[in-house]
């Protein structure tokens, strides 16, 4: 599996890696956020498009972002699509502290943000998905916070 990157196109892991690390290690005195978000659409053969975006954000100066897609080729209602693009998340970020294991990046905490909210259909199944990913040892935020799901894997849905 690889990820794209608007400004480098398709990555491999070890690319991935290495584009994420020089961004880092570019302002070493910035403070740096790493974020989680996956969104999912149906598509018109009624399988389920889900974009994963792994957001690297220098607080106050900009970010770097990158997507990867995976089609699930069954129906599915909206709470186990929901409660997919969370564990999609989990395991994203479990991937991410894997990939940088040993060069000081593991070290951030990893924010998941999850494609739920207070208004709409979703609502019902906030208390238990953030249970979920907080039990995972993950900091959550759901909309409008969840700018990670809703706002970027959204635009490559």
């Amino acid at each position: 599996m690889y990820f794209v990157s608007p400004t480098y196109g398709k990555l491999s892991r070890r690319a991935l890696k290495q584009h994420i690390s020089l961004f880092m290690k570019l302002d070493q005195s910035a403070q740096y956020r790493l974020i989680i978000g996956v969104d999912s659409q149906r598509n018109a053969t009624h399988t389920f498009d889900f974009v994963t975006a792994v957001i690297i954000q220098r607080l106050g100066k900009g970010g770097i972002y990158f997507w990867k897609r995976e089609v699930l080729q069954k129906k599915i209602g909206l709470k186990e699509r929901m409660y997919t693009e969370a564990i999609m998340s989990l395991q994203s970020a479990e991937d991410i502290i894997k990939l940088f294991k040993g060069n000081g990046i593991a070290k951030y905490d990893i924010e998941i943000h999850v494609d739920i909210g207070n208004n709409g259909k979703t609502k019902n199944l906030i208390s238990e998905i953030v249970g979920m990913v907080r039990s995972s040892g993950y900091t959550v935020k759901i909309k409008p916070d969840a700018f990670g799901a809703s706002n970027v894997a959204d635009r490559h849905v």
